[in-house]
Parts: structure tokens; C-alpha cells; sequence
């Protein structure tokens, strides 16, 4: 569990010890607010779910663009390090629009009832636990972490205080990747034994040189938890997802789209792999690799998943009746007559999501788990890692997907966790 001592923690911990002296269950769901199910149109302040964004730059502001009017879900709060960021979209919301530079106040705020969380990888671990803490329902951006134990603690977390939490892997709520999923899971290609996804680099030691900070940027609290280094605008706001200290590269960034992807449609959502191998090694399968080869996974029933270049830069699931390759706003099957006929009584239907946002509005009212919920976040997520940790390694890692362990590797195993700059800690 996530500790920063501070009073507003402290209050919650108290809260929370109360609840269960009482006998009331954390784990259970949260009662649904009375309006929480209240159509845009005329809803009454008390039937609105307020919501709070912690990081207001990239993804967090056009995330902000889409809630900010929405009767139902108005934004109330905001939260960035940047002042410019955080005070501009402040004023695009209005004069109601709360502005923190500290995301525990924001969570201390009677009116915020859900937090949607777009901050670098390295922060949203706390951020999510703390809000789990606090009570709130969560978006998370993807990837949903830096580690696979951050990973992990989220998921616990969000289970242990009952919350609705979303993982920003948007592709699960788009068309084209549920009709492939559908397709594949119902045999229509027959036995997968193969699949090639679009996916490859990693992140480097950051080794930057220091730089002037920009005024109104709180840099420490932009580092947060991750090792202390001075300023330098390659940093921020965008090309942190290049440097190991704060992401995974692409392999975590493009991966918790592609490799999620291929997780939903190998059927695989509360699993993973067993075996990872690093770029160089051949593992045999009976189609070839893709261009650029660069990780292989292997499950527990023979299934390969190769990262490299598809052909379409998506997700290819190869089977022994032939092929079907998705990416967004491409489909496309082989041989053609694989997609040609409806989905019939006797198919396997999945979870057809509404919007991603939507989504998790609905569930938020209903209290049933999203079709990206933060089990499948963190599942995906792990794949990511292990890819890296094969990389940075250089050699093989076996996975036990049932303990989430790796086997017989102390060294390779210490990357499952990264310690964090004191005094954050989970």
C-alpha cells in the first residue's frame, strides 16, 4: 500500500481503519450515487460524477477537451507541475475549475469523484493507488506502469477499495480490433500458432545534460519518484518515453496497444507468457518472422508472438486456415471468406464497449468492470516488460504467469520493481 505521510493520507488511513472496525468491507463495490445514471440533460449537481485530471499536457488535455462540457461528468478539478498547463486549463473549464500543483489535493476534494491520470509512466502507480486510497474511480493512461509490481499494486489496490478503474488501451473499445478478436476466437482461421505485432524499441539510461528550469516548473515534483537529475527540455513534456528512468520506450508505449491486442484475441487477458527471447534468437514456427525481428514470446500451448514489422504495422494472428491483421482503421482477412459471413449463436462475442470514455462512465454507475479494467492493464502491461527486460538482459527469461515470477533468474527478477527517490514508496 502507498504511504506519503502527510495529513490527508493519514485521514484517509484513519477513515479506512474505521470502515473495517465496522464491518464494512473496502473490497465491496461503492454504493452507486443516486444519479449516477442520470442522462447530461438536466442533471441536478448532486446526480454528477465530478471529475479530476491529474496532468493536463498531451493525453490530459485532450482528455480534458472531451469532459470538460459534459453535463453528467464535469470536470472540476485539475492537476499539473506545469503552472501554464495547469492555469490554461483551468481557464478553459472556468471559474469553477479547482487548480493544484499537488495531486493529494485534488483527491482530498469532496467534489471529485473520479480521476482521470495522464503523467508520465513513473508517476502512476502513486497516483492511482493514492486515489484507489481516496475513493475515487480511475482512468489510467497507458502503459499503466513503470514496473511490473507497480502494475500489480494498482491492480490490488483498485480490487481492496472497490473502484472502477479504466486503462487508456483505447483499441479495445474500436471496431475493426473486436471483429478480429471475435473472428480469431471463434476459429475462423482456425488454430492460431502464430502472431506478428507491430511493436519494437526500447528506452536508454537517461544521460542528459543539465539545463535552466523553466519558471513556473515544480522539476521536483515532476521526478517524483524516480532518481534525482536536473532539468532539460528533452524531458519534458514529451520525450521522456524515451529514457528507462521514467518509460519503457515503445515497447511499453505502442506495446500496451499491440500486445494487449494480441493478449485479447489469443484469449489470454489473465495469463501470459512463459518463455521471453531477446532480438537474435530463433524460435521456430511455422511461418517466418517479420522484418526487424525483435522479441518473441512464447505461451504455454506452442503460441509464438513475434514483435517486428508487420505488414500493416498492427497485429497479424496466423492460423492454420489462414490470416487475419488489424490495425486502426485497417482490417483485413485471408482468405476473405474468414470474415465474410456474420457471426453466428455459436461464436464467441466479446465485450462490446461503447466508447472508451463511455465506457467507463457507464461502469462507473453500474459498478461492472470496463473492457480495459486494470487486471487486463496490468496483464498487458507485464508482457511489455519482460520484452524489455529480455532486451536490457540479452538473454532468454522464463515467466510463471500463475505466480508472476520469473524462474531461476535472481538478477533478471530485480527488474520486476525499481526503488523509488525517498520519501515515496509503495
Amino acid at each position: 500500500m502507498t504511504r506519503i505521510t502527510t495529513r490527508s493520507t493519514s485521514r484517509r488511513k484513519f477513515l479506512s481503519a474505521a470502515l473495517r472496525a465496522a464491518g464494512l468491507g473496502l473490497a465491496a463495490p461503492a454504493v452507486v450515487r443516486s444519479g449516477a445514471l442520470a442522462a447530461a440533460e438536466g442533471a441536478s449537481a448532486n446526480d454528477r460524477v465530478g471529475v479530476g485530471f491529474i496532468g493536463v499536457g498531451g493525453m490530459g488535455s485532450g482528455h480534458l477537451g472531451g469532459y470538460a462540457r459534459d453535463g453528467r461528468f464535469p470536470a472540476v478539478a485539475v492537476c499539473d507541475v506545469d503552472a501554464s498547463k495547469r492555469e490554461a486549463a483551468s481557464r478553459s473549464v472556468g471559474a469553477h475549475c479547482g487548480a493544484h500543483n499537488d495531486y493529494r489535493e485534488l483527491l482530498d476534494r469532496k467534489d471529485v469523484d473520479a480521476v482521470v491520470i495522464s503523467v508520465p509512466d513513473h508517476w502512476h502507480a502513486l497516483a492511482a493507488v493514492h486515489a484507489c486510497e481516496a475513493g475515487k474511480d480511475v482512468y489510467c493512461e497507458k502503459p499503466l506502469s513503470l514496473t511490473v509490481r507497480q502494475a500489480r499494486a494498482m491492480a490490488d489496490a483498485a480490487r481492496r477499495y472497490g473502484r472502477i478503474f479504466q486503462t487508456g488501451s483505447q483499441q479495445r473499445s474500436s471496431g475493426e480490433f473486436l471483429k478480429a478478436c471475435e473472428l480469431v476466437r471463434s476459429g475462423r482461421i482456425g488454430r492460431v500458432h502464430t502472431v506478428h505485432v507491430g511493436v519494437w524499441g526500447t528506452s536508454r539510461p537517461c544521460n542528459l545534460p543539465a539545463e535552466e528550469t523553466p519558471p513556473g516548473l515544480d522539476w521536483d515534483r515532476w521526478i517524483g519518484p524516480a532518481p534525482w537529475r536536473p532539468f532539460n527540455r528533452a524531458l519534458h513534456p514529451f520525450n521522456w518515453r524515451a529514457f528507462r528512468e521514467y518509460s519503457g520506450g515503445m515497447m511499453t508505449d505502442w506495446g500496451a496497444h499491440h500486445l494487449d491486442i494480441a493478449q485479447w484475441g489469443l484469449g489470454r487477458d489473465a495469463t501470459g507468457p512463459v518463455e521471453v527471447f531477446p532480438p537474435g534468437e530463433t524460435v521456430p514456427s511455422p511461418v517466418d518472422p517479420p522484418q526487424g525481428q525483435h522479441v518473441t514470446y512464447r505461451y504455454a500451448d506452442g503460441v509464438i508472438v513475434r514483435c517486428g514489422e508487420t505488414g500493416a504495422n498492427g497485429v497479424q494472428f496466423i492460423g492454420e486456415g489462414g490470416r487475419i491483421t488489424v490495425n486502426r482503421g485497417y482490417f483485413h482477412a485471408d482468405p476473405e471468406e474468414a470474415a465474410a459471413e456474420p457471426l453466428g449463436p455459436g461464436d464467441l462475442r466479446l465485450y462490446q464497449s461503447p466508447g472508451h470514455h463511455e465506457d467507463w462512465r457507464r461502469c462507473i454507475a453500474t459498478r461492472a468492470r470496463p473492457v480495459a479494467d486494470v487486471e487486463i492493464g496490468a496483464r498487458s502491461v507485464t508482457v511489455c516488460h519482460l520484452g524489455n527486460m529480455a532486451i536490457w538482459l540479452g538473454r532468454k527469461l522464463q515467466w510463471d504467469p500463475s505466480k508472476e515470477e520469473i524462474v531461476g533468474d535472481p538478477e533478471a527478477s530485480r527488474w520486476l520493481d525499481r526503488p523509488m527517490r525517498a520519501p515515496y514508496h509503495l
